[in-house]
């Protein structure tokens, strides 16, 4: 197995909980709790982390807000040794509809602040994401306020279905199988 790092995006504090820009970092969240992963503060990375598998897997929870995620992941990468294609960062995507999770490796920003700092902090594309849909308001003038709102039932009961999926899957990525966890959720 090598070494991964999975970093969950979202901001801090108790009033964005649940909403659509935490969804990273809530089912980061949730995936780390079902291996009894527990949290510690690390001030000097700005980040909350946890590992798993022996230490092969590092979990990290920025304490920064989605637009300034890259600071915490560059500081991440230089005192973990951690290259970029070890990096697999969950983060919400509006060109997805809610229910849909794509893996993909490298590709744009697609308007994402978060990924643009990541992107010019860390000089590189090249990590994986875990691409977790939210809809789009239709406005582009919208997206701020979407984005910092929790989900409608509806939308909620596509993200659960979607976790669930992805769960299924996650193992894969685990053992660095990201071609074959991509076949499975893609499908």
């Amino acid at each position: 197995m090598s070494k991964l790092c999975f970093i969950g995006i979202g901001n801090p504090g108790a009033k964005y909980d649940e909403t659509k820009h935490n969804i990273g970092k809530d089912w980061l969240l949730k995936l780390a709790a079902s291996f009894n992963t527990e949290f510690i503060l690390k001030e000097k990375l700005h980040a909350k982390v946890a590992t798993s598998h022996n230490n092969k897997i590092h979990w990290i929870i920025p304490l920064t807000y989605v637009n300034n995620s890259g600071s915490t992941v560059q500081k991440i990468m230089r005192y973990s040794n951690i290259v970029p294609k070890d990096i697999v960062v969950f983060h919400d995507d509006l060109d997805l509809n809610p229910g849909e999770t794509k893996i993909k490796l490298g590709g744009g920003h697609g308007g994402h602040n978060g990924l643009k700092d990541i992107f010019s902090k860390v000089g590189t594309k090249d990590f994986y994401r875990i691409r977790i849909g939210i809809g789009h308001p239709g406005n582009k003038d919208d997206v701020t306020k979407w984005v910092l709102n929790k989900f409608k039932p509806k939308d909620k009961t596509l993200i659960e279905d979607s976790y669930i999926d992805f769960a299924n899957v996650f193992d894969l990525i685990c053992d660095g199988k990201f071609s074959e966890a991509q076949l499975k959720l893609h499908s």
